[in-house]
């Protein structure tokens, strides 16, 4: 067998230890934060009924074009899964949506499940999302999935006629068959979630 030097064996301990904190994910517990719902009632969505699966988080705002014809995509996904044990909440970012444009948009897009908001941004933190639409997928205390719907889009202003990656979709059906998701993050393409990092 041969060994590395030095070096290289602190070089591949690191890049072993930074692979296991991506793959495993962020933790996202029960009480951790505490979003509002549009009757400014707080809501923990990681707190979860014992027959919850998994819980997809997917961001949105109201005037993101990408996030906004992502709807009808999105509304397919909650009748396909909803009635399986997975739980599905919208996560509206921007501070500056009112309940009432919020409850607008949910109207217009044909939106089948509850929205939050998260102005301060502590749930996007916390998962790690940064941009809309993006879904997050977690599982008892784990992300198993973060990034993109689909690969339609390729990068701002470049998209597909049909997606050839259903991503959100592939890691749900992972989940409920008991397997690894695979990949566990991909890149979302939309608009930036504003003052994310201040």
């Amino acid at each position: 067998m041969t060994r590395l030097p030095r070096v290289d064996r602190r070089m591949w301990l690191i890049a072993g230890v930074l692979a296991g904190l991506v793959l495993c994910g962020p933790a996202a517990r029960a009480g951790q934060v505490r979003l509002l719902d549009l009757e400014n009632r707080p809501v923990d969505p990681l707190h979860t009924a014992p027959e919850t699966k998994a819980t997809v988080l997917l961001f949105v705002t109201t005037d993101c074009p990408i996030s906004n014809r992502y709807a009808p995509e999105v509304a397919r996904l909650f009748k396909s899964f909803a009635s399986k044990g997975v739980s599905f909440w919208l996560i509206y970012p921007n501070p500056a949506e009112s309940p009432q444009a919020i409850r607008d948009h949910l109207v217009s897009f044909g939106y089948p499940m509850p929205a939050l908001r998260d102005p301060a941004h502590a749930l996007a933190k916390l998962v790690r999302a940064t941009v809309t639409p993006e879904a997050v997928v977690v599982v008892g205390e784990r992300v198993v999935y973060r990034g993109r719907i689909d690969d339609r889009y390729v990068e701002l202003g470049v998209q597909r006629p049909a997606p050839t990656r259903r991503d959100l979709e592939d890691a749900l059906t992972a989940v409920l068959a008991g397997k690894a998701v695979q990949p566990q993050t991909t890149q979302a393409v939309g608009c930036v979630i504003a003052d994310l990092l201040r």
